[in-house]
């Protein structure tokens, strides 16, 4: 191949189908929430600010006083929140406010392609979701918060009981409730601050990290290359179907390895949080104590010495590290049938729309909250709005398949067997698809 026609063909797998830019945070190593920041600082245009669509916002002085916490606010400054603005307030009472925040228009237009029309299918949605919440049953949430109880119960007896015993048997129980406790703890960390979001940390990871790695980098920019998600894996585990980000046999050892990468998940994820506190500059929080505190129950609780309680709760970690993983990453997003970064776009880029483009909802856990709770169910609509309660969410298909109907669109289901199957086809893929999502060939 002929110099020039490599440069042509590099930049063209070097771009991303919903940013008229590639991602800066790709160019730099080691990836991380940080860097991710930093490249959406350079991305965006918004000045030091916060942008919403084309308008530039000053809210330091509101970080403190915001219903969802100053994180939310704090962090995402200098950035592009519109679509996290949009998704997080369904009443209007934030719409209302911004005025009073805003300092001017963005110098540059927006580096995103979506759209949030006033008649398109997501702020359609959005609008009778709003209607839906006011003549609500929140009952639901209630059983909600019952079950992560029981769950977290679940976890400090079997962690006891493992050790005590000296069981595996008991011990993969406390990994598996471990798992569900994590996944139950991902409801609330969505939503405003609350004690319930720091049981997320007892898997040793951590709340505000994987508020930024998963609200706003996955739930915004599913399957993209903005998604922190699937690049933090890479080069283990690529989704992205291009040989230039992974060739055939990476992509037949990424299937090999990929329990062993689920096991590792929650250690590497801290361990590589303290590099960077001690090589560049401090991203640990108080609450990564919490992750410790099974360990020293452990030993304080049974009879065991230290050195066996560690290794009780190391395995324990490993169980449910690799269950969560496991779970998680064959939940809904990665199948040759779901769009990645590099397949053909559909022609309407409203945001809703390329949420259902990136997900295959599992139908055979719809019927047990439970489940739905533990294994991200209903997760189309939990990533279009994702502060509301995993009990309530159910309560939205009415309004949902009507919106659905009037846009021609569908939400697709599948079991968790062909998620797992598809999960595999897609580490194995490397050509794009060139039908859109919508279309008649699109499969």
């Amino acid at each position: 191949m002929a110099p020039n026609q490599k440069l042509v063909e590099l930049e063209a797998w070097r771009k991303s189908g919903i940013s008229h830019t590639y991602p800066s945070y790709r160019r730099q190593f080691p990836i991380s929430e940080e860097s991710w920041l930093e490249g959406k600082h350079r991305d965006d245009a918004a000045e030091g600010l916060w942008r919403i669509k084309d308008k530039l916002y000053d809210l330091s002085d509101f970080a403190r006083r915001h219903p969802g916490g100053a994180f939310w606010i704090e962090r995402t400054k200098g950035t592009d929140i519109t679509e996290p603005f949009e998704s997080h307030h369904i009443e209007e009472h934030a719409q209302k406010m911004l005025s009073k925040f805003e300092v001017r228009s963005a110098a540059q237009p927006r580096n995103y392609k979506f759209t949030l029309e006033e008649q398109g299918f997501y702020l359609t949605l959005k609008r009778r979701v709003r209607a839906k919440l006011r003549k609500l049953n929140y009952r639901p949430s209630y059983k909600t918060d019952l079950l992560h109880t029981g769950i977290l119960i679940s976890v400090i007896f079997f962690s006891w009981a493992g050790t005590a015993f000296n069981s595996l048997l008991l011990r993969a129980l406390a990994g598996l409730s471990l798992c569900w406790l994590s996944s139950s703890a991902h409801n609330y960390f969505h939503q405003r601050d609350n004690w319930r979001m720091y049981s997320f940390n007892l898997l040793l990871l951590n709340f505000n990290s994987w508020r930024t790695s998963h609200a706003l980098s996955h739930h915004v920019y599913p399957n993209s290359l903005h998604d922190l998600e699937m690049s933090l894996f890479e080069p283990f585990l690529c989704w992205v179907p291009s040989r230039h980000y992974a060739s055939r046999k990476q992509r037949v050892i990424s299937v090999l390895i990929s329990p062993f990468i689920y096991t590792i998940m929650s250690l590497v994820q801290f361990t590589e949080r303290i590099v960077y506190s001690l090589a560049k500059r401090n991203v640990m929080y108080w609450h990564d104590v919490l992750g410790f505190t099974l360990p020293a129950f452990l030993y304080v609780a049974t009879n065991v010495d230290l050195s066996s309680a560690i290794i009780s709760w190391l395995i324990i970690l490993g169980f449910g590290s690799f269950m969560f993983g496991f779970i998680g990453l064959t939940a809904a997003h990665h199948d040759p049938r779901i769009y990645h970064d590099g397949d053909a776009p559909r022609a309407d880029r409203d945001w809703g729309l390329f949420q259902l483009d990136t997900i295959i909802d599992r139908g055979d856990i719809k019927w047990s909250d439970f489940l739905v709770l533990t294994h991200f169910g209903e997760h189309a609509l939990h990533h279009m709005f994702p502060t509301l309660d995993h009990g309530v969410l159910r309560q939205l298909y009415p309004e949902l398949q009507q919106t659905l109907s009037e846009f021609k669109s569908e939400l697709r289901e599948i079991n968790h067997w062909s998620h797992i199957k598809g999960q595999t086809q897609q580490l194995l893929r490397m050509e794009a698809n060139p039908n859109p999502p919508g279309s008649k060939k699109f499969k």
